[in-house]
């Protein structure tokens, strides 16, 4: 079976089909720092979305995964404007973000525009974040304003395609 052809409306969003693997560091003033291993999948089935499935786990100094971390899924979908995004996650903690951005060349810069909560799940009151191909690999940033903190990095990661 031959994989559809990418929506047109992706064209944007295109470099980040694939599945990617990479190591992260994670930290925050309420949580100990870090080091994660992660995998990132791109999907699409031809509609103008992309399906988003990422899973992380802590990993020790000899890089062995110790324990499950993070997890998100999601969509990444075009906007109005043909550089426009807008990106829907949700989390197994109970958090569901809406973002919307903006695709420049091969970076994507969003910003929260909603986060909702369950009644048992942490506050969070922002994120942004930023992707990019950096020699091929990608790398992003996520900066996160939660449980009463300001907004400063949180996240960040290096993934190669596979």
């Amino acid at each position: 079976m031959t994989s559809p052809d990418l929506h047109e409306r992706l064209a944007p969003l295109s470099f980040l089909v694939g599945t990617w693997r990479g190591l992260g560091v994670v930290g925050y003033p309420t949580i100990d720092e870090a080091r994660y291993e992660q995998e990132v999948v791109f999907s699409h089935d031809g509609r103008p979305f992309l399906e988003y499935v990422s899973q992380a786990w802590i990993i020790d100094e000899a890089g062995e995964r110790v324990r499950p971390s993070a997890r998100e899924v999601g969509w990444w979908r075009p906007g109005k404007e043909p550089r426009d995004v807008e990106v829907m996650l949700a989390h197994p903690t109970g958090i569901v973000e809406v973002y919307v951005g903006e695709v420049v060349f091969n970076k994507v810069e969003l910003r929260t525009d909603v986060v909702a909560r369950t009644e048992t799940a942490k506050e969070v009151a922002a994120l942004h974040r930023l992707y990019g191909l950096v020699e091929g690999d990608l790398a992003y940033a996520i900066d996160l304003a939660a449980v009463g903190q300001p907004i400063q990095p949180h996240l960040s990661a290096r993934l190669s395609k596979v």
